[in-house]
């Protein structure tokens, strides 16, 4: 099948259970980070990179609250917002799978619904639509990467990435956003199960290291996942902090004023 552009892919489901009691009653993607609800911030992040394609990947009871919140994009300023429900779980590259009706034959930009960044990414995607083939992760150094999957460079290579180290060979966290061509279908349908039954991005992102077909860029501004109480409280932070504009209106916000 001929590539018809670039899909965007916002992954947005989960039971959220690390976060209870706030997730009993509503989707994590649908809790408020700053003056917007969380989803709304990878959906922007796509928009901005140029992606005006977008699918939307839920599940769960509050699935249906996704629609009534975004509808059909327009306040995006999308033509439409496609939508498709995952029952359970299963991990990160499960719930990729069931973009496949949608963005087979093409390139796609992955991104995690809790995932909010300081970036334009249009550069990194502008680079991804240049690259011949293959995969391309964005990656931040961090002070806790043991949180995340760590990517092990050599020059400007990716030559390994473990999924949660307890001993991180480096400090480059890979961060929620991933673009791949059209052969990562295949590549999930031949994964097997982790220790913890998901179907994991990490050994998706491995493959295609093995075939050689991996780039990488990093992300100059912050970033952050929203998807503890924690980090949660930090993206809440950092987005008013953006949304502030000024020191002056940052230290008012903070009482510092």
């Amino acid at each position: 099948m001929a590539e018809e552009g670039l899909i965007g892919i916002v992954l947005a489901g989960g039971l959220g259970t690390r976060m209870h009691p706030l997730t009993r009653v509503t989707n994590k993607h649908l809790l408020p980070v700053y003056d917007k609800p969380m989803i709304y911030y990878p959906i922007e992040t796509l928009v901005q990179g140029g992606v005006r394609d977008i699918l939307l990947v839920t599940g769960g009871n509050s699935a249906g609250d996704f629609l009534k919140l975004l509808g059909n994009g327009k306040a995006f300023g999308l033509e439409h917002l496609d939508y498709v429900y995952q029952e359970g779980e299963g991990g990160i590259a499960a719930a990729l799978s069931l973009a496949r009706y949608h963005a087979e034959g093409r390139r796609m930009i992955v991104i995690l619904g809790d995932n909010i960044i300081e970036d334009d990414i249009t550069d990194h995607v502008d680079a991804f639509r240049r690259q011949e083939r293959g995969a391309k992760i964005l990656l931040k150094e961090v002070e806790d990467p043991e949180r995340f999957g760590v990517a092990e460079l050599d020059g400007d290579r990716v030559i390994s990435i473990e999924e949660k180290p307890a001993s991180p060979k480096t400090p480059y966290a890979v961060t929620g956003i991933y673009m791949y061509d059209a052969r990562v279908f295949p590549i999930i349908d031949g994964l097997e199960p982790s220790k913890r039954g998901e179907l994991e991005i990490t050994d998706v992102n491995n493959d295609y290291i093995r075939r050689g077909e991996m780039t990488f860029d990093f992300l100059k501004g912050w970033w952050t996942d929203a998807g503890t109480f924690d980090s949660l409280l930090r993206a809440t932070l950092l987005s008013a902090r953006k949304s502030a504009g000024s020191l002056e209106r940052w230290r008012v916000l903070l009482g510092d004023g």
